[in-house]
């Protein structure tokens, strides 16, 4: 059986900063409020008139990732897009962006696991090449928030967390022993579903009820997050996810070189931190200028982490991610 391994990252933001003080604009809040409660300070925003999406910004962070691998956009096999802010309802971002790169008919496949969902898509394109099936995957997190935020007083609870941006990563054949994904492991727990989660638009409350209803305040179709309830949830289940892993690959919290954690709020992460006792250079964090971009999350902070040189031949990096489901994940790497 062969073994994956990361051989190019990249990601894209847009231009457009949008600070704490800036979104006064629309609701009562403060920078002070936001950044005691989750350690944003800004976040990016796309600018309608650049016509940037959320399959255009996959595509953009896709270019970088299939450079840095060396490859050209002929030598990928098969697509794996995590988003909870596609383009269109249906079809997913996945075959978009194998239309904007004119890439060849290959597979492509769209995840939906919010805030896990770029861990569930590293995982599934590592069972793919483990088995021979695929060579060269390209995997994609990227996510338009800002299009689908509720800019008012009312929404501030989510608004001022979210952020647009893309990752993409080539995962790749390895036949080096040892290298690569050592192991992911994948969690949910569904009984807590509405607890973060955007129930309309839906075919359970479909566009000719919405439409019929014209009620202004109807807040179905923005989303809504019991943010206390998930944060005592997921600083467990982080937890939980990185033992997991190493206990998998019989490793010590010790072994860990990096630890990149989803970007959803900064305390959650410090937790974290402070738990597994690992140094300010073990973790990586960059929610403070980008906010949570979900599926984009990690897959952002674990480019801009190798960039700085933060990630080395050899290392151990844990990714990990908890979100709207429940679901859950890490995935353990020697890179």
């Amino acid at each position: 059986m062969y073994s994956s391994k990361i051989t190019g990252l990249g990601y894209y933001v847009p231009d457009n900063v949008v600070t704490n003080d800036d979104l006064t604009q629309w609701m009562d809040t403060n920078d002070e409020w936001i950044q005691e409660r989750t350690g944003i300070k800004e976040r990016r925003w796309i600018d309608p008139k650049t016509g940037d999406n959320t399959s255009s910004m996959g595509a953009k962070a896709a270019k970088i990732a299939i450079e840095r691998a060396g490859l050209t956009k002929d030598d990928i096999d098969f697509i794996v897009f995590a988003t909870l802010s596609p383009d269109m309802y249906f079809p997913g971002g996945g075959v978009r962006v194998q239309d904007m790169l004119d890439m060849p008919t290959i597979g492509a496949l769209d995840v939906r696991n919010q805030c896990s969902g770029f861990i569930y898509s590293l995982s599934v394109a590592d069972q793919f090449i483990k088995t021979g099936m695929y060579k060269n995957i390209l995997v994609i997190g990227s996510e338009n928030h800002s299009g689908g935020l509720e800019r008012s007083t009312r929404g501030r609870g989510v608004t001022v967390i979210f952020g647009d941006g893309a990752g993409a990563a080539v995962l790749s054949r390895c036949e080096e022993e040892g290298k690569g994904i050592l192991s992911s492991h994948l969690h949910s727990e569904g009984k807590h579903a509405k607890e973060l989660a955007l129930e309309g638009p839906s075919t359970g409350r479909w566009v000719p009820e919405i439409l019929e209803a014209n009620d202004p305040e109807d807040v179905s179709y923005f989303p809504y997050m019991n943010g206390q309830f998930v944060f005592k949830h997921a600083v467990v289940r982080f937890s939980e996810a990185i033992v997991e892993g190493l206990q998998a690959n019989n490793l010590q919290k010790e072994d860990i070189d990096m630890l990149i954690p989803h970007q959803a709020n900064l305390r959650i992460a410090q937790f974290i931190q402070k738990k597994f006792q690992l140094a300010d250079d073990k973790v990586y964090n960059n929610i403070q200028k980008y906010g949570n971009t979900t599926a984009a999350s990690v897959i952002i902070a674990l480019t801009e982490a190798w960039e700085k040189g933060k990630i080395n031949d050899g290392d151990l990096v844990v990714l990990a991610a908890f979100g709207s489901g429940f679901t859950w994940g890490s995935v353990v790497i020697r890179w």
